[in-house]
């Protein structure tokens, strides 16, 4: 997460240095979150197979040397394929690290509460990423961003092993190469020809047009596979899917705002890298401590989605001789908070009914679900924010477009989230399939043998329908 953030506040210095365009800025994010995203299902499935150690210390081990690559001023071509490096670790990284936390936290309070603590880790990530990217490119240059990728993963490194246990060997025959790479294919040709409009000679809509066409044949072939990498039965689950899909808007929303925000200040209001990382804290700060909370309470999604949506409409004020406490720490806080309450409950619903043998690619999934949302939203979004011309004026309209556009996004999420707790209470009270309540005993298992939601509570029907801090435990991502 921290290597997420800290390249926001570098990116004017970048582009400037390796005479990158917008585009090629673009680029410098989105070649990790494209690696990071499109490679998390196959991710997943490794730690699944590998275990859960083993799959972290590979991951970490590929992550720290793309951080070390990407450290190396070399021009912008090595850069982008340095980030696709690093996000090829972290496709490894991010689900055997989820898998080993919901392994050591069965269903139950005590679940909820962990991935309370493992959002505020993120955020704490985020936080320390906007402030380190303004500290080093003020001291050192953008470069250092990136080598302190790398140290960072040196003390994981060497803890993981003390910390974990050894992973159990699998049997790894079978693993479903064609899915893998279809899928991999697919969403790199689909975010990366939404990201280079203009850019090459064919045609705007050849290569999203390619990536659907490979998506769209993902599942006839994992119905033929013997070990396929997205079980079907995993892919009917209503709170995986739904899940995912509020994740993939609400990752869009997240990566547009850090994203858009460091160059609105640095462009528009001539902040240093440093004053803008400085600035940005109270957001970190808000989403972390939202996050916190978030896995001691209930039903924060719709909640956070508004709180998120109001910031992001406020934010879009931007004036072009804005101030930070009058213009942007109001809605920073309401930003960070509105991600916190949103991002925990989704990841738990994500991961709510699989079972842990399908850990790894549950949380693979939902990790990326946000990555490819971020991905596509900058792709989608970036466009809106070209200005007319250099002027002041028409840079912070031009930022103006897409922080509107994501606030919309945020809605058409808290919708979505409205709509699915509803058909969550409709299926808490209705009878099973075929029978009426007048038509004897009810088959539907007894509350205290349901299948238990990942945060407390119990499934109806298929859905989780809340989950409340209070319950009782019960005897993964």
């Amino acid at each position: 997460m921290l290597n997420t953030s800290i390249v926001n506040v570098a990116l004017p210095a970048i582009g400037q240095e390796l005479d990158l365009t917008s585009a090629g800025l673009t680029w410098a994010v989105n070649a990790y979150l494209i690696a990071f995203g499109a490679l998390l299902p196959l991710g997943g499935r490794l730690t699944d197979l590998l275990g859960h150690r083993t799959a972290f210390l590979s991951g970490l081990l590929l992550f720290a040397a793309g951080s070390l690559a990407a450290s190396i001023p070399s021009g912008a071509g090595p850069l982008i394929t340095a980030r696709a490096g690093q996000g090829i670790g972290a496709a490894l990284l991010s689900p055997a690290g989820l898998a080993i936390l919901l392994a050591h936290r069965p269903p139950g309070p005590r679940r909820g509460k962990a991935l309370g603590i493992w959002g505020a880790a993120s955020a704490a990530g985020g936080a320390a990423g906007v402030l380190l990217s303004g500290v080093l490119t003020s001291s050192l240059g953008w470069w250092a961003v990136f080598a302190v990728s790398a140290l960072a993963a040196l003390p994981c490194l060497v803890a993981t092993p003390l910390l974990l246990g050894p992973s159990k060997r699998k049997h790894t025959a079978g693993l479903d190469v064609p899915g893998a790479l279809t899928v991999t294919a697919g969403l790199t040709l689909l975010v990366h020809g939404l990201g280079t409009k203009d850019a090459t000679p064919l045609p705007d809509f050849v290569l999203p047009a390619a990536g659907l066409m490979l998506l769209s044949a993902l599942m006839p072939i994992e119905r033929r596979a013997r070990n396929p990498l997205l079980p079907p039965a995993l892919l009917r689950n209503h709170s995986l899917v739904t899940g995912n899909i509020l994740m993939l808007l609400l990752g869009a929303v997240w990566v547009a705002t850090f994203f858009f925000l460091p160059l609105y200040q640095q462009r528009v209001l001539g902040y240093s890298p440093l004053e803008a990382g400085l600035t940005q804290l109270p957001l970190a700060a808000a989403l972390m401590a939202a996050s916190w909370g978030a896995g001691r309470l209930s039903k924060t999604l719709l909640p956070g989605l508004l709180v998120l949506a109001a910031g992001l409409l406020w934010l879009a004020r931007l004036p072009v001789d804005g101030a930070f406490l009058p213009d942007l720490l109001g809605p920073s806080v309401l930003i960070g908070t509105g991600l916190g309450l949103a991002f925990v409950p989704l990841t738990a619903l994500g991961v709510a009914e699989a079972e842990p043998r399908h850990a790894g690619i549950a949380g693979g999934l939902i990790n990326t679900s946000r990555q490819l949302g971020g991905a596509l939203g900058l792709a989608v979004l970036t466009p809106l924010a070209a200005p007319a011309t250099p002027a002041l004026a028409a840079l912070a309209h031009g930022y103006r477009r897409p922080l509107v556009a994501a606030a919309l996004i945020a809605l058409l999420a808290a919708s979505a989230s409205a709509i699915h707790l509803l058909r969550g209470r409709s299926g808490a009270g209705a009878p099973p399939p075929g029978r009426s309540r007048s038509a004897g005993p009810s088959r539907i298992p007894p509350p205290s043998t349901a299948d238990p939601s990942p945060l407390g509570g119990s499934t109806v029907n298929g859905m989780a329908v809340g989950w409340s801090a209070k319950a009782a435990e019960s005897p993964a991502q």
